[in-house]
């Protein structure tokens, strides 16, 4: 069996292919994902995805975006070119706060984007499910679940009557 293979199902409804998540995690799956039209609640949860770390990402961008902020005011107004201006100090935080806050937003959205790009693996222009005869459909009304065949549970046939056992129609082998 080839490692670049998956097989697919589409089902009809929202209901549907929730139920069927809920059922191939249980069952064990590692390696699989759900394509549907719209976000569906609750499904992360079904497929027992955890939280996403990019907000740890933008929490760091935004610290260093802070820090350097006041460390660059600090730098030039206190130790670089310190200049005594209508009896002000060299340096005070409250003088310094646009300039933090613009770095922290900048260095937030820079580390959100790293962040994304990282742990979603991009850039990745083509994936084998994009092969899929129904896949234009899956941003319209095409609920489609794929289990990959590098997953440790995979059997080609036994794989094949558990999506048929959960009500998936159409399901095909893309990649083989």
């Amino acid at each position: 069996m080839s490692k670049t293979e998956t097989v697919t199902a589409t089902f009809e409804s929202a209901g549907a292919i929730y139920k069927a998540a809920k059922k191939v995690k249980e069952a064990g799956f590692q390696k699989w994902d759900v394509h549907t039209p719209f976000p569906i609640h609750g499904m992360d949860e079904a497929m027992g995805i955890k939280r996403s770390k990019v907000p740890r990402f933008t929490l760091v961008g935004g610290v260093t975006g802070f820090c350097t902020g006041m460390l660059m005011v600090w730098f030039m107004g206190a130790y670089d070119y310190a200049l005594i201006v209508g009896g002000k100090p060299y340096f005070s935080p409250v003088f310094t706060a646009p300039i933090a806050y613009e770095l922290t937003i900048l260095f937030a959205a820079f580390g959100t984007l790293a962040g994304m790009f990282l742990t979603n693996c991009l850039p990745r222009p083509h994936h084998r499910i994009m092969d899929h005869p129904k896949w234009s459909r899956a941003t319209d009304d095409a609920f489609i679940l794929a289990i990959d065949s590098d997953d440790p549970k995979f059997e080609k046939d036994e794989t094949k009557s558990f999506l048929k056992e959960l009500g998936g129609d159409d399901i095909c082998f893309i990649g083989a």
